[in-house]
């Protein structure tokens, strides 16, 4: 299964989705929204939310999909304890796998030194979802 949501994603890369659409489309197949609602909401996390400046977006979209599939469906739901720990579990991996969290970091956008490439950034996202999410 794993294989397939990398395979998914880095197809989605290659039409040019950005890093936060190409991992949360990847998983469409789980999800209960249209893909061009979810290919709009992540457009902005693209690019460490714009700039680089911030996380890296396909982490984001790993947290997506993790609320998505995990968080509650009303303001009721008692699944917030369960989604934090889910989605601090993928950071720690995240930041372990590809050093930082940071997107400008990651790309070595102020020491010339990448980290990791957006693709693998990908990669990894997709894996640690799959991974939390019992997908593989």
């Amino acid at each position: 299964m794993e294989s397939y949501y990398v395979e998914e994603a880095a197809k989605r890369r290659l039409a040019s989705y950005n890093c936060a659409q190409a991992v949360a489309c990847a998983f469409i197949d789980r999800l209960d929204i249209e893909e061009k609602t979810l290919f709009s909401l992540m457009e902005g996390f693209g690019g460490g939310m714009g700039s680089h400046e911030a996380t890296c977006g396909a982490l984001s979209g790993a947290v997506a999909v993790i609320g998505l599939l995990k968080g509650g469906k009303k303001p009721d739901a008692k699944t917030k304890a369960n989604t934090y720990a889910l989605v601090s579990e993928a950071a720690e991996r995240f930041e372990s796998i590809c050093g930082s969290l940071v997107c400008k970091d990651i790309l070595g956008d102020e020491t010339g030194v990448v980290l990791y490439s957006c693709d693998g950034c990908v990669q990894q996202a997709v894996r640690i979802t799959c991974n939390l999410l019992e997908l593989t």
